[in-house]
């Protein structure tokens, strides 16, 4: 038996916050942020006064970092238990997001650590205090319809990918004001993000019927709108929005692949953004998935329009789409150009392979992997070689 499972609503649109004012039957609300933008932008006071306007007492915890850590999570948690909010409002990019629903595990049950979280679907029953609300300000992590939460461990610098149901938030609130003011460097590396989680999902070993659909439109949709996003379109800005949020209902529930198990372990150790680290692997991971799962590739390339005859043809086509998108969002074409050096490299790459192996997207994977196969990648990513085995 198979699952699907999204939140139970989704509001989308200009100005979508405002469906918050309904929530009339709850009493406070602890609102969880990043950095200054959503206070620079006057987001955060308009969902304040949202909430308030109500009838709602809010408070607000702020200044999750880009890469949330167990610290974070832990404190977070703490607060929520001295506020005791029956909502939960996550504002701001994917880490915040992240932070919150992890700290939402911990409010509710105060008495677990993070170890007792971090096998995959695993964690207890939750709404027992409060409900989750997501509001998405980057286009690509899709957090706000998933199942999923990434987490760093700053002692070992390996992020964790948190994976349960119960952390699917109840509410997804995509306000098409809020991506506008992304910088560009950000619409590029949440963009390929999104265009990774579509992909892997389009070919991961729990694919369905229901996530092949969403799947698809996202790859599409990302296509046709990523460049024109970059460039500053406000239209193009909404339905990437729309986009990445289809690719999240997709992978939430055909789960990833080995792009993201290497990215997971990448970041904390080459810093680099999550989103940059997909969209220089994913290339070099199709090739290599491609000896299983051709034919899925080449259809993809078929929809989009990619010259070529044969299923092996096209998937050179979606390779080479792919790396020329990245171009033309400045995106470098391996980790050596990104900037990474070698001596670091070499130093990091046995661990990042190994550790990727463990990581809970490897198991989805449509190709059967090793850390051996995993280093090989790695070293063609860094070095630009084909990949040829």
């Amino acid at each position: 038996m198979a699952r699907f499972t999204l939140p139970r609503d989704i509001y989308f649109g200009k100005g979508a916050m405002e469906e918050l004012k309904n929530l009339k039957e709850y009493h406070r609300a602890m609102i969880i942020t990043g950095g200054s933008s959503m206070q620079k932008y006057g987001f955060l006071k308009k969902l304040q006064d949202i909430l308030e306007e109500a009838g709602m007492e809010t408070r607000i915890f702020e200044g999750v970092e880009p890469d949330p850590s167990v610290e974070t999570v832990m404190t977070g948690a703490k607060a929520m238990q001295e506020f005791k909010p029956d909502v939960i409002v996550a504002i701001g990019g994917g880490s915040p997001i992240d932070a919150a629903k992890a700290m939402w595990v911990f409010y509710e049950y105060p008495e677990l650590s993070f170890e007792d979280i971090k096998k995959p679907f695993s964690m207890p029953k939750l709404r027992k205090k409060a409900i989750f609300v997501a509001i998405p300000s980057t286009s690509g992590t899709a957090t706000e319809v998933t199942a999923f939460s990434v987490i760093t461990d700053y002692s070992t610098k390996i992020k964790y990918p948190l994976a349960d149901f119960e952390i699917t938030p109840d509410i997804a609130i995509l306000d098409f004001d809020i991506p506008t003011t992304m910088p560009k460097t950000l619409v590029a590396h949440t963009g390929m993000d999104a265009l990774t989680h579509a992909v892997e999902a389009y070919v991961a070993s729990n694919r369905s019927k229901f996530t092949d659909p969403l799947a698809m439109e996202a790859i599409t949709m990302i296509f046709e709108n990523l460049v024109d996003s970059y460039n500053g379109d406000k239209d193009a800005r909404g339905h990437m929005h729309v986009a990445q949020c289809l690719a999240g209902m997709a992978f939430s529930n055909a789960l990833l692949g080995i792009t993201h198990s290497l990215a997971h372990k990448i970041g904390a150790q080459y810093e680099i953004p999550h989103g940059c680290c997909n969209a220089i692997l994913l290339p070099y991971v199709i090739k290599y998935n491609s000896k299983v799962c051709m034919e899925r590739y080449a259809y993809i390339a078929k929809k989009l329009g990619l010259p070529g005859e044969t299923d092996k043809q096209l998937v050179d086509s979606l390779i080479n789409s792919i790396n020329e998108l990245n171009s033309k969002i400045g995106i470098a074409s391996t980790l050596k150009e990104h900037g990474i050096t070698e001596d670091l490299f070499i130093s990091k790459v046995d661990f990042i392979a190994e550790n990727a192996a463990l990581d809970p997207c490897t198991a989805s994977n449509p190709r059967k992997t090793s850390p051996d196969d995993l280093k090989k990648i790695l070293e063609c990513a860094f070095y630009g070689y084909p990949v040829n085995f």
